[in-house]
């Protein structure tokens, strides 16, 4: 089981780094106005989703370990806030600034609260 948590690990920051990485991409656009969402964004965000709720559910069955809910609730709240920026967006030619940013900055914060929250 441990393995396998592991493996959900590194696919977990793969999906994080394809979401943020797309998110860098486009800072250069903000210039000209043509930031978009770009597949990288969409497919890092629902890695995201998946596997951490495979770890959550590895580490209740395999592992007996105390789970903090209220950090995974948090964490969720902020991906499926991510998620619905991400997903609605994801068709538009172009969008704002903000939009952009904002998905940065939670997922800079969805990082935060998984390194700092102990």
């Amino acid at each position: 089981m441990d393995v396998l948590r592991q493996i959900l690990v590194v696919l977990h920051i793969v999906g994080i780094a394809a979401l943020l990485g797309g998110v860098l991409t486009q800072l250069s656009a903000l210039r000209t106005g043509e930031v978009r969402i770009v597949p990288a964004m969409t497919h890092g965000a629902l890695t995201m989703l998946v596997t951490g709720l495979a770890l959550v559910g590895v580490d209740r069955q395999g592992l007996d370990k105390d789970l903090d809910t209220a950090k995974i609730a948090t964490k969720l709240v902020v991906l499926l806030v991510i998620l619905v920026l991400v997903w609605g967006n994801r068709a538009a030619a172009r969008v704002s600034g903000r939009v952009l940013g904002t998905i940065g900055l939670l997922t800079v914060a969805n990082i935060a609260v998984a390194v700092m929250w102990t």
